[in-house]
């Protein structure tokens, strides 16, 4: 039996940036102090204004693990993540906010997670950083289609994928809700569900400034998610937006 050779295994990392300097180094010491070494890790400079580029540069120091691509205008979160995922060279696919952290783990018990169990699409719980304190959100072992467009509880932080199930469009240009609309097209399209490893591995950090905590926002890019992307009635659109609503409320406690 062949073995696997290391490429097979390596995972690419993608991260958007966009003015988030205040989380960036703890971020990406986080991603560095991973016990799964075989690592890329693939920033997209998402910012027309260059001036925390130098600073970003000094982080990472020329690490040879670190890929820095800088857009020549800014392009959203969504487009960045394509442009990452169209340059990346591993068999495996994970993404990571620029203002998130992963417990040391993360990488390896996931990838095992998957290969044990033979999945294509995996994620985990993950630990909400609130005013005060913590909440840890859980999501059910298996997330299907139909469980996905009532209650999005895919951290994208937490997510590893395998490369042949996207594609260089995955993510929408919308503001926000642009993973969910990520993950229901993958689902629908492959036909395939998502698996949770029950165990918080990520830190999801408050960040007052973000764009995933406009309320507005986010309702409006639901709305085009279910009646844009999935093609649903005016009618199931709304409908859809209001149950989402209601569960993502659930799941806060700010």
């Amino acid at each position: 039996m062949m073995r696997k050779s290391r490429n097979d295994l390596l995972i690419s990392i993608i991260l958007p940036y966009y003015k988030k300097l205040k989380f960036f180094k703890k971020t990406y010491k986080s991603i560095l102090n991973q016990t799964y070494k075989n690592f890329e890790l693939i920033i997209v400079y998402d910012d027309s204004d260059l001036v925390e580029l130098k600073k970003i540069k000094e982080i990472i120091k020329n690490n040879s693990k670190t890929k820095i691509i800088c857009n020549k205008k800014n392009l959203g979160a969504g487009p960045s993540r394509n442009k990452g995922i169209k340059l990346s060279k591993g068999n495996y696919i994970s993404f990571i906010d620029a203002d998130d952290l992963w417990k040391k783990n993360k990488l390896q018990k996931q990838l095992k997670f998957l290969k044990k169990n033979n999945y294509y699409f995996v994620c985990s719980n993950y630990r909400k950083e609130l005013k005060k304190g913590y909440l840890d959100v859980s999501s059910p072992k298996e997330i299907t289609y139909k469980n996905l467009i009532k209650n999005c509880n895919i951290g994208l932080s937490t997510v590893i994928i395998k490369k042949n199930l996207v594609t260089n469009k995955m993510f929408p240009n919308l503001k926000t809700q642009e993973d969910f609309a990520a993950w229901l097209k993958i689902m629908r399209t492959c036909k395939l569900s998502c698996y949770s490893l029950n165990e918080p591995l990520v830190i999801w950090r408050r960040d007052n400034n973000s764009l995933s905590t406009n309320i507005v926002q986010k309702l409006k890019d639901s709305y085009k998610v279910f009646k844009k992307h999935e093609k649903f009635s005016l009618f199931k659109s709304i409908i859809s937006v209001l149950i989402l609503s209601i569960n993502s409320l659930k799941r806060k406690r700010w």
